[in-house]
């Protein structure tokens, strides 16, 4: 089972989306901020991981994952509120792999993530 991580400041957000991933076969970890994050990360990388864009240290998160060792590997999607050209560069140049729009549901994540889980 492949893991998912949902970093976002916010509860709700955090347990829609884990009960929408636990359903598509994700084992589904939460941080609420970037410094549980990268905690977590350090201790064991997911396969894709959700970073919210208006977290503090959100692109400070993304950097750092990339430098540990296997973080290349990690799909990060950058979720934004809107389509903001600034923000979407600024995730992209930190090391975002995708983005997500903000607030997302079962229809947007199934169709992102679906596949995802069944391929591995």
């Amino acid at each position: 089972m492949q893991r998912f991580m949902i970093t976002d400041n916010s509860d709700i957000v955090r347990k829609v989306g884990k009960r929408i991933l636990s359903e598509l076969d994700f084992l589904v970890s939460e941080a609420s901020n970037a410094g549980e994050a990268l905690q977590r990360c350090q201790a064991e990388l997911p396969e894709y991981l959700i970073v919210d864009s208006g977290m503090e240290g959100a692109l400070d998160l993304i950097a750092a994952i990339r430098a540990m060792e296997g973080g290349k590997e990690v799909k990060i999607y950058y979720c934004v509120v809107e389509a903001d050209l600034k923000k979407l560069m600024a995730g992209k140049r930190a090391g975002a792999t995708d983005f997500l729009l903000k607030p997302f549901d079962r229809k947007i994540l199934t169709a992102v993530f679906g596949n995802r889980a069944i391929a591995a």
